[in-house]
């Protein structure tokens, strides 16, 4: 008789997380969903049956071990994505000390892989006109780009890459671009569309980004379970694209009036530095800091699955899909008005 596989999955209630179970559900795999509140899995509840949910703590090394008990993988996507321009103790706690925990856990449990999802935030930027790969050198500072976000993401990668060099650890690494589609109950990534079609989005700026499908990077972590190579990083990225061309390409889809307004670098700058000083003093998230600023502006952020798709057999589907459901999904939430 064929023992039943179980993955475990922190960040469940998140975009990611969400759609990851929802595929891991359909492939007949028995899944561990680790939460800290019920409000934030009530949509996971209604969308998908079957699914064995574990109240755990990132903060808890005994309750991730416990979690983690007997099972065939963890999914880590639990993380805290944040604009915050610099490094905060709240950043560092669920980033970075979190990942700490996760590891001591699998450890303990003697979880037989681990998949690790980080982000293209960890990657370098090469050329503007170059796509960049799993070798390009982390360079985000020298262009103003090391917020809070990324420099904890790259922290906590770089713990799972020292555990995989010291223990022995059986772990692989995803960097997934900038994700959109269905149960983004934040919204996290997703705030982009709300914001387009609602017209909140004043103009266009000159910078690039590689979008995807949720769905597509939930694929890859799946395939990265089963394919990737240990101590492996493998991007999982979408279409790179301008924000001049995604934000009217949203703002179309869900009726809006797509923003054409250049947005120049200067006036963007100053709410930046507003929002850096509004950041140091209540220390909530700004409107805009200015790192976002900084990444609203680079045209140099693009990057290439090759690898994934080379080794893993990833695959990118088309963009459009992705914002069709994940407005649709924000109407039927109440969080966009119906058309």
């Amino acid at each position: 008789m064929t023992q039943q596989i179980v993955a475990a999955v922190t960040g469940a209630s998140g975009l990611l997380g969400s759609n990851l179970i929802t595929l891991l559900r359909a492939d007949g795999v028995d899944v561990r969903a680790l939460y800290r509140s019920e409000a934030s899995i009530a949509h996971l509840k209604k969308a998908v049956s079957g699914v064995d949910y574990v109240k755990a703590s990132l903060d808890d090394v005994d309750s991730l071990e416990r979690a983690f008990a007997g099972v065939d993988v963890v999914f880590h996507c639990a993380a805290q994505v944040s604009i915050l321009p610099r490094v905060t103790p709240q950043l560092v706690r669920a980033n970075v000390d979190g990942t700490r925990h996760v590891l001591a856990a699998v450890a303990k449990a003697q979880v037989p892989r681990l998949v690790y999802v980080s982000s293209t935030v960890t990657t370098g930027l090469v050329a503007a006109d170059v796509d960049a790969d799993e070798t390009a050198p982390w360079n985000f500072r020298e262009d103003g780009l090391a917020d809070g976000y990324c420099v904890t993401k790259k922290d906590a990668e770089d713990l799972v890459l020292r555990a995989v060099n010291d223990t022995g650890l059986d772990a692989v690494i995803a960097c997934p671009a900038y994700l959109f589609g269905p149960m983004d109950t934040k919204p996290s990534s997703g705030k982009l569309i709300i914001d387009t079609v609602r017209g909140l989005v004043p103009g266009v700026t000159g910078g690039r980004n590689s979008f995807v499908d949720v769905r597509d990077v939930a694929r890859g972590l799946i395939l990265m379970w089963k394919k990737g190579r240990r101590g492996e990083r493998y991007i999982l990225g979408g279409h790179n694209m301008l924000f001049s061309e995604m934000l009217p390409l949203i703002a179309r889809r869900g009726g809006s009036k797509p923003p054409s307004w250049r947005v120049p670098r200067w006036a963007a700058s100053v709410v930046g530095a507003f929002g850096d000083l509004q950041a140091g003093v209540t220390g909530k998230e700004p409107l805009l800091t200015s790192a976002a600023v900084n990444w609203s502006f680079n045209e140099r952020f693009r990057v290439s699955s090759r690898k994934a798709i080379d080794e893993l057999g990833y695959s990118i589907s088309p963009i459009e899909p992705a914002i069709d459901e994940a407005i649709s999904w924000f109407r039927a939430n109440g969080m966009l008005k119906a058309r």
